[in-house]
């Protein structure tokens, strides 16, 4: 049966670990990427095949990370060619067309070349995500980035002499010493550089992260709650007023340019994540893979499961998903595909919770959906929240 799915993939390895990155990236680990990527190629032969006999061909492919493009040529090129025997090639669809999904792949702007660009397109990869963070070389040294403004900006000039069409750009701001006139000047640089798609968060200490630590030891200089405030204001008004719509809470796009792939995640549509620490959502249920890299490489070739499957949601706790993973999209909640899902109405279940942001003007109803508010996106954790039941 066909079905709208998504692949992520997972390439946990980084040059350097960012002072405030939790993800499940590691620097240092080099001796295992050929055996890594080894391991991901059997795990796509097998998971990959059985899902597209399933469902047909993916709609979105994602590449992350960690840096995806920190892999050696010949094996990010290995990596293609299985996932081009998997899932078809671009001949499939005719000469010189693009692939029929939107196949991303993430880059640090200080780790690719013109060869390694056109590699990626030649194999179908068309969407690159830049994690830029800012342009000022100052911050970006203080928190941990391998890459200067000068490589950043070079990287979209890069991507468009390669053929890329179709490029993201990842930020944040309130970071350590920042002020109003350092966003203000990387919004600007932001935009006369066009990229279609940027991300745009706000900085989270994350337990266990180099931050967090300095945080505690009191070296950590963040700007003040006010100054953040104003920057998040200085944001989500700039970039509408140059093209870019707001999509989701922290996403904003060009039209016709929104992340497909990350609109998955939002709109309960199914993934499945191959790699280390690569989260699946399947069949309403959700699953995570072995996060340690060697225990990884070892599963897979002694043919055990790696994938972990994550406590059953509850239907209370599916319906809290559904309604407050929605609500970070300006569409927000679809009362029909809500009642479809659930057998009941999105008013049975969150009356006072609608009725309680919309007297706040968090929250507007239409009718059809519910979505936040401009200012319900700024004070999104307290919508969250209404909708726990």
């Amino acid at each position: 049966m066909k079905r709208q799915w998504g692949v992520y993939i997972h390439i946990p390895f980084c040059r350097q670990k960012c002072f405030y990155c939790d993800f499940p990236s590691f620097a240092g680990r080099e001796r295992y990427e050929s055996d890594y990527i080894d391991a991901l190629c059997r795990e796509i032969t097998v998971q990959g095949a059985l899902y597209r006999g399933r469902w047909g061909r993916p709609a979105t492919v994602y590449m992350g990370g960690g840096t995806p493009s920190v892999l050696p040529a010949e094996l990010m090129e290995k990596l293609l060619v299985r996932l081009q025997n998997v899932f078809g090639t671009a001949e499939d669809c005719g000469q010189g067309q693009e692939m029929p999904w939107e196949f991303t792949v993430e880059c640090n702007p200080g780790t690719i070349a013109p060869a390694y660009l056109k590699m990626l397109r030649r194999y179908g990869v068309n969407r690159l995500s830049f994690g830029v963070q800012t342009f000022d070389d100052v911050l970006l040294k203080r928190i941990g980035r391998i890459h200067t403004g000068a490589q950043a900006r070079e990287a979209m000039e890069l991507a468009r002499a390669a053929g890329f069409r179709n490029v993201s750009m990842d930020f944040i701001y309130g970071l350590p010493d920042e002020t109003i006139e350092m966003l203000q000047h990387d919004l600007e640089t932001m935009i006369s550089l066009q990229p279609e798609h940027i991300s745009i968060y706000g900085l989270q200490l994350e337990e266990g992260t180099a931050f967090a630590k300095m945080q505690e030891m009191g070296k950590l200089h963040l700007p003040d709650e006010d100054t953040v405030e104003e920057m998040y204001d200085t944001m989500t008004s700039f970039l509408p007023q140059h093209g870019y719509a707001r999509y989701e809470i922290s996403n904003f796009a060009k039209p016709g340019f929104e992340s497909r792939h990350n609109l998955s995640y939002w709109q309960d549509i199914p993934y499945l994540g191959l790699g280390a620490a690569a989260h699946s959502y399947l069949e309403g249920q959700r699953y995570e893979n072995v996060r340690d890299i060697p225990a990884y490489i070892e599963g897979i070739r002694l043919g055990r499961s790696i994938r972990r499957e994550e406590e059953p949601a509850t239907r209370r706790i599916a319906m809290e998903e559904f309604a407050f993973l929605a609500l970070r999209t300006a569409e927000g909640i679809d009362k029909q595909r809500f009642a479809e899902k659930f057998g009941v109405t999105l008013e049975e279940i969150y009356h006072e919770a609608i009725a309680k942001l919309k007297g706040q003007g968090l929250l507007e109803d239409t009718g059809d959906s519910v979505h936040l508010t401009e200012l319900g996106m700024k004070y999104g954790n307290a919508a969250f929240e209404a909708f726990l039941l």
